[in-house]
């Protein structure tokens, strides 16, 4: 048994002083006390701590299976998972679908090791403060072996501290920043216990932008590109990554301009990118994006449109704009049409019969993931012990739904960040083309080997 009796063996840590962000020290040094802790079964602690609790929220749910998986007398493998508004933000309702279909999975086929695998959930709110309580809430009260999720870079800086204090891996599916990589690189011995299962980092995330700009760019004829990029923590990395490479692309940078995270009119923004006489607008938008969309296409703007779109991204994007994105490009890491790996359709067909025909965004695909990923984890390493799966994890290659997820190892700048790569995970870029129905549909159009159709330019132009 992975498991010594019918217990899991935790550490308890100080709850956090809500007020209290200071970093923790890089010393790497445990007291004696916090050593000791490790020994206390975590569910024990919280028994006779009544009072212990009271600063946390006791927002979120714990769902468990429907059927009973191995002994009923052995403790469930408890995932946490992290989402923003899961209820209703497609990026949180993504995390949860895709890691509750990878639950449902493991418990049809004997669990983790024989034992039955549950989900605890919390809402975020996409809230820093708030992901802390429910982040506490989940290893203190609900007993979580590991925890998966986080979709900003904002909540997951202000996380990393309380994941380095309660020793647990953590598998992040959402957030881009490197700031979390350089902070296991630079710290190791405390930050080691978090990975990124993906999406690929911000400065990766750049790259990819550039390759395709690189390699499709004189093929769709644009000569030259704006570059468009909302003011937001999580385009500072790629940000840089743009002015410091996109002079060496095949395609001259006619603007750059790095926009207001307020925006909600595009206007004056088309129009200077009108007047450089730019083929493509490239934009890099999380929040800002439909507004972004809604200016350009029904607006019939002598431009293309692409680039790093999330709500683009949702495979109902199409109806709930209306036709607006037709024609416009933009990267995922998966869409319902590419068989990236063996796995990535079987993945889509489960969610959508889910989902009244909806496919995830790329959260969705990411939290499956990171969910099988940990269950092989921890049975190749025949051990819970959070310092042996984390060896076990830096050493681990799983084919997912988004590719073969690998990690970068301890001396890398980006320690424990998936690697990206043709070999590995290598995001696509797809453009909304419409069908004869007048359906929307994503078509992948690179790279080449995941290609379902030509890329076709605006009719209005």
């Amino acid at each position: 048994m992975l498991f010594s009796a019918n217990v899991k063996k935790r550490r308890s840590k100080q709850l956090f002083n809500m007020n209290d962000n200071t970093p923790r020290n890089g010393d790497g040094n445990t007291s004696a006390g916090a050593t000791q802790r490790r020994d206390l079964d975590r569910r024990h602690v919280l028994k006779t701590t009544a009072g212990g609790v009271v600063g946390l929220s006791l927002a979120g749910c714990i769902e468990t299976v429907g059927s009973v998986v191995g002994s009923a007398d052995i403790d469930p493998v408890t995932i946490g998972v992290l989402a923003p508004d899961p209820d209703s933000n497609s990026t949180g309702q993504s995390i949860v679908e895709g890691a509750e279909i990878a639950r449902d999975q493991l418990n049809d086929d004997d669990g983790i090791d024989g034992r039955a695998v549950e989900l605890a959930i919390g809402d975020t709110n996409g809230s820093p403060l708030e992901a802390r309580r429910q982040y506490q809430r989940l290893v203190l009260e609900e007993g979580a072996d590991v925890t998966i999720g986080v979709a900003t870079s904002e909540v997951l800086i202000h996380l990393m501290d309380d994941i380095a204090e309660q020793e647990i891996p953590h598998l992040t599916v959402g957030s881009a920043t490197t700031a979390a990589s350089r902070m296991v690189s630079d710290q190791y011995e405390e930050y080691k216990y978090h990975f990124r299962v993906g999406p690929i980092n911000d400065v990766n995330l750049a790259e990819t932008q550039i390759d395709f700009l690189d390699e499709m760019g004189p093929e769709l004829d644009w000569g030259s590109v704006a570059i468009l990029v909302e003011d937001y923590d999580w385009t500072e990395r790629l940000w840089e990554v743009y002015q410091n490479r996109l002079g060496d692309t095949a395609v001259d940078v006619a603007m750059q301009k790095r926009y207001a995270p307020a925006t909600d009119d595009f206007s004056d923004i088309y129009d200077e990118v009108e007047r450089t006489g730019a083929d493509a607008a490239i934009i890099a938008a999380a929040h800002t994006g439909t507004r972004a969309v809604m200016d350009w296409g029904p607006a019939e703007r002598p431009f293309a449109f692409s680039g790093i779109h999330v709500p683009m991204q949702l495979s109902s994007y199409y109806g709930m704009v209306d036709g607006a994105c037709r024609y416009a490009t933009g990267y995922a890491f998966a869409t319902p049409t590419t068989e990236t790996t063996e796995k990535t359709l079987p993945f889509v067909d489960e969610y959508q019969r889910r989902n009244d025909g909806s496919a995830p965004v790329y959260t969705g695909y990411i939290s499956f993931d990171a969910v099988k990923l940990f269950a092989k984890a921890v049975e190749e390493a025949e051990t819970s012990d959070s310092d042996e799966l984390v060896s076990e994890l830096e050493d681990i290659s799983v084919t997912g739904t988004t590719g073969t997820i690998e990690f970068h190892d301890s001396s890398h700048e980006h320690a424990h960040d998936v690697i990206y790569g043709e070999d590995n995970v290598h995001p696509l870029f797809f453009q909304w083309q419409e069908n004869d129905d007048g359906t929307g549909v994503q078509q992948t159009i690179w790279p080449e080997e995941h290609k379902t159709a030509d890329y076709a330019e605006p009719d209005w132009f």
